[in-house]
């Protein structure tokens, strides 16, 4: 049986570092920049409110999470809104609605918690998450552009 919970930084992070190698492996662009996680940063934007994690377990054993950054819009500061930071779902577990659920698990608590508009982005490499996201009403609104300088 599938649970989806919020978690901490701490209780999440050790048993995320299997997903997180296989995430990045799967969608980096810069696979000789090596994966190198800011754990204090993160701790620090939990400690001001800024930071939720969601995780999806199977019996205990994490198959997903979702990281999101809360903050006001800088153009909008009435407007509490969410980010999200990472987004994943072991391969493994793809196919059976997990996303989906997780999502909507996601969205409900930001709702609870007033945030008005979510961004999620999508790597062009990895649509799927996009495909998802469309599936359940979201829109695309952007497109970001990266370029190595070195």
């Amino acid at each position: 049986m599938t649970t989806y919970q919020r978690e901490t930084f701490d209780e999440a992070y050790v048993d995320a570092l299997p997903l997180l190698s296989k995430h990045w492996a799967e969608i980096s662009n810069n696979l000789d920049i090596g994966l190198d996680v800011n754990e204090e940063a993160y701790r620090q934007s939990e400690k001001i409110n800024l930071l939720r994690i969601y995780t999806a377990r199977d019996e205990g054993h994490m198959v997903g999470y979702a990281v999101v950054f809360i903050h006001k819009g800088l153009h909008y500061q009435q407007s509490l809104q969410a980010t999200q930071d990472i987004f994943y779902v072991d391969p493994d577990h793809r196919g059976k609605m997990l996303g989906i659920r997780m999502l909507k698990f996601v969205e409900d608590q930001l709702k609870e918690e007033k945030v008005q508009i979510i961004y999620h982005h999508v790597k062009l490499k990895h649509p799927a998450l996009g495909y998802l996201l469309e599936r359940i009403g979201y829109t695309a609104v952007e497109k970001t552009y990266s370029r190595r300088i070195d």
